[in-house]
């Protein structure tokens, strides 16, 4: 399974960019997308941006990822002490 993270370009050099996905940043090759631009959202693989996305759909796609990431937790078995 594959997932694609939507994130937000903060700042550009070059073709790489760094990306913000809820405070934490990291960096994404922009050489798959067209005229790419600070502050657009986009969709993040393997280290490639590789959509551009309006910021409504990037917002609604977080929190799904957030909500599901919390169901799973929930799901997981507590670890007892030693």
């Amino acid at each position: 399974m594959c997932l694609a993270i939507p994130s937000r370009v903060i700042k550009i050099e070059n073709d790489m960019a760094v990306i913000d996905v809820d405070g934490v940043r990291r960096e994404a090759s922009l050489l798959l997308l067209e005229d790419p631009q600070v502050g657009d959202w986009v969709i993040v693989h393997a280290g490639f941006a590789i959509q551009k996305i309006d910021e409504i759909a990037a917002r609604e796609s977080l929190d799904i990822l957030r909500e599901t990431a919390a169901l799973v937790e929930q799901a997981q078995p507590k670890k007892r002490g030693i």
